[in-house]
């Protein structure tokens, strides 16, 4: 039997927001959510400047909670860049990679991995970025910029405010998390098996990175079409679906060599 999925979130996001996505995968298969250093279960530890010391952390995480390698790996985001470097660090490590509304260099521009769009409310965000938001404006302007999906509103800000009020994200945490994802410049191509997902209405990085980073990889790559930057949140079936399209796909290829 396969290892569990271990879950990567990306800026500032932790176990508890993969919501319902993590409910149906683990009914199917398992899943191991791990914080990035400085999120969640890490929120006192400093969030490194460069993403391979996320990825020391992760794997000590990983083996602390008794997961055996090779895993696989779904990520995103921020994430997704972590889960990159390690495949690349560590090939012998990951079976297979799924990285979703991820971007990174050299395959895209800053204005697309951050639309310009989005800049401006970032900037209130960061304005309003006081450790438990008490008010709920942080994660309201959040919300908006990364979820298509409107009608679980109310609920998602109580537990987004819950979780923040438990396990609030340092501004020095943030930013570092920020630079780090600036910085990484990606400069081969991971050998597991790959699969890269992008969402068409996501209003926070341009999807034309997903898809140059598929033809860049010769990857497979799946679109949804009208789900915003947080995929598993405003369709997480959809994602599920995905994801295990993609195993059947990839067991067949694996049975035809």
């Amino acid at each position: 039997m396969s290892e569990p999925w271990i879950l990567l979130r990306g800026l500032t996001r932790e176990s508890r927001h993969w919501g319902a996505f993590a409910t149906l995968l683990a009914a199917r298969d398992g899943v191991l959510p791990i914080d990035l250093p400085g999120n969640g279960a890490q929120v006192h530890t400093r969030s490194p400047l460069a993403v391979d010391a996320y990825v020391d952390a992760l794997r000590a995480e990983a083996r602390r909670r008794g997961a055996r390698a090779p895993y696989r790996v779904l990520a995103m985001s921020l994430g997704g860049m972590v889960a990159t470097s390690w495949a690349l660090r560590y090939p012998e490590e990951i079976e297979r990679l799924v990285l979703v509304n991820t971007s990174m260099r050299p395959y895209s521009r800053m204005p697309e991995r951050l639309r310009p769009t989005a800049w401006p409310v970032l900037v209130r965000v960061a304005h309003h970025w006081d450790g438990r938001d008490a008010e709920g404006i942080a994660e309201t302007l959040i919300h908006g910029l990364t979820c298509a999906r409107r009608d679980t509103l109310a609920a998602d800000l109580a537990t987004w405010r819950a979780i923040r009020a438990s396990a609030a994200v340092s501004r020095a945490n943030a930013l570092r998390q920020l630079a780090a994802a600036a910085r990484y410049t990606v400069r081969d191509v991971p050998r597991c098996a790959l699969l890269v997902v992008s969402s068409r209405g996501d209003r926070l990085v341009n999807p034309v990175c997903s898809a140059r980073l598929a033809r860049a990889w010769g990857a497979p790559h799946v679109e949804h079409p009208w789900a915003g930057h947080d995929l598993p949140h405003d369709d997480p079936q959809w994602l599920a679906d995905a994801l295990h399209a993609g195993d059947a796909t990839a067991t067949a290829a694996a049975g035809s060599v």
